[in-house]
């Protein structure tokens, strides 16, 4: 379906924020391979966490759904799939992942594969790094690529990985590895991208009754044993109220988003610190969250590496600053579901404004904007930010708008709910 977005000013709506995908994946993907039976309440209902439910299954999980949470019998460590399993992704790289680490677990073959734009993102430092605790690896197609094949047992030892391209290259690692058969211990070199999904990881590893022992984001190291089942519930997600607050940075005055934890480890709450940075006002009252917008806009020097997930938004509040934005330390987002900083320098300029791309950079310097026809190449983030160009200057269609589903299934329905 195609959506056409008209111009607003002056907004006060009120809205919910829907459960974060990180925590429902990690969550889910670790009361699988606990002992015993796991509720996780308030699980985001999104076509990513779908994915995981079905490679979940073919693992041999069972899962049962019931409105907003998830009962999941857990396999106790060990993958109960008895023979070589084939599992598609989709494309969830967040799955494919996640899962290729547990799919060490089990003593048969497991092959990941997922979407074209799948196969061209890298796997190769997370196959690597399985390889030297042991599992087999085997890629089926382009070395370093998906399909991957999979095989246990993970062993344990000590593996160096390169944490620059994917912070999820170590969650997997870390997921898995108190079901290896010896402590594991997890070396990174260089700066790790996103590190705030780390620091998720481990804090749902503590929930599920698995402590981490590190120095900072460079060693890892975890011992042997298991998760124990519990009841779990989903906070809600940073991303997506992030296209509420840009909505009202964009349009001009206040929109609350409730069901927030203001202690959150989700990097993208730095959002927020942002925006106030760009002169708007910030207030916080108990699991709510209030920005609003009375005056001008500046331009702002940024760092962005540890939250890729609100890039696409801040670039389009950007588009409505009196000065230029620089957002840098973001090369990683060419790895996603679509090349980001092309992708957003696309959408900004057919938009009107003038935008500077570089290895890890953008530069946004606003310019009269007008409508235009934004095609988000089925990359979910970009039509949610392409939704706040269109309500801050009117006439934005953005053409496959429910590709939002992957992670926000309800998103225009709650656009809707609140007036806009």
């Amino acid at each position: 379906m195609n959506v056409t977005v008209g111009r607003v000013r002056d907004i006060d709506c009120r809205v919910s924020a829907p459960p974060s995908k990180s925590y429902s994946h990690r969550a889910l993907i670790i009361a699988a391979i606990a002992d015993g039976t796991s509720v996780i309440e308030r699980i985001l209902d999104a076509g990513d966490i779908r994915v995981t439910y079905a490679v979940l299954s073919r693992l041999g999980i069972s899962t049962e759904r019931e409105e907003d949470r998830v009962i999941v019998e857990g396999c106790g460590g060990m993958l109960p799939a008895a023979g070589p399993v084939s599992v598609g992704c989709g494309e969830s790289g967040t799955t494919l992942r996640l899962c290729a680490g547990i799919a060490a677990l089990g003593t048969a073959p497991v092959l990941l594969d997922g979407s074209t734009r799948m196969r061209e993102r890298p796997v190769g430092p997370l196959g690597d790094a399985l390889a030297t605790l042991g599992a087999g690896i085997r890629y089926t197609g382009t070395p370093g690529y998906p399909p991957v094949e999979v095989t246990g047992p993970l062993s344990g030892g000590t593996a160096c990985m390169d944490g620059r391209i994917s912070s999820q290259f170590v969650s997997s690692v870390l997921i898995a590895s108190p079901c290896a058969r010896s402590a594991v211990s997890l070396q990174l070199s260089g700066d790790p991208v996103s590190h705030p999904y780390i620091d998720i990881t481990t804090a749902v590893m503590e929930k599920f009754g698995v402590r981490v022992a590190r120095r900072g984001y460079r060693s890892f190291s975890v011992s042997p044993g298991r998760y124990a089942a519990r009841r779990y519930v989903i906070e809600g997600d940073w991303s997506s109220a992030s296209y509420f607050f840009g909505i009202a940075a964009a349009s001009g005055g206040r929109m609350t988003v409730d069901l927030l934890n203001p202690a959150s480890p989700q990097g993208d709450r730095m959002f927020i610190d942002a925006l106030s940075r760009m002169g708007c006002r910030v207030s916080l009252k108990g699991d709510s969250v209030t920005v609003e917008r009375t005056g001008p806009l500046r331009g702002i020097e940024i760092d962005m590496s540890s939250s890729p997930d609100t890039v696409q938004t801040l670039a389009a509040v950007a588009a409505y600053a009196e000065s230029p934005t620089r957002i840098s330390g973001i090369g990683h987002l060419r790895y996603k579901e679509s090349d980001r900083i092309a992708a957003t320098a696309t959408m900004l300029r057919a938009c009107g404004a003038e935008v500077e791309t570089g290895a890890d950079f953008l530069t946004i310097h606003p310019r009269p904007l007008h409508g235009a026809v934004v095609d988000p190449g089925q990359d979910h983030r970009t039509a949610m930010a392409g939704a706040i160009l269109g309500y801050g200057t009117g006439d934005v269609t953005i053409r496959d708008a429910e590709c939002t589903d992957k992670s926000f299934p309800g998103f225009w329905e709650s656009l809707r709910e609140a007036g806009l």
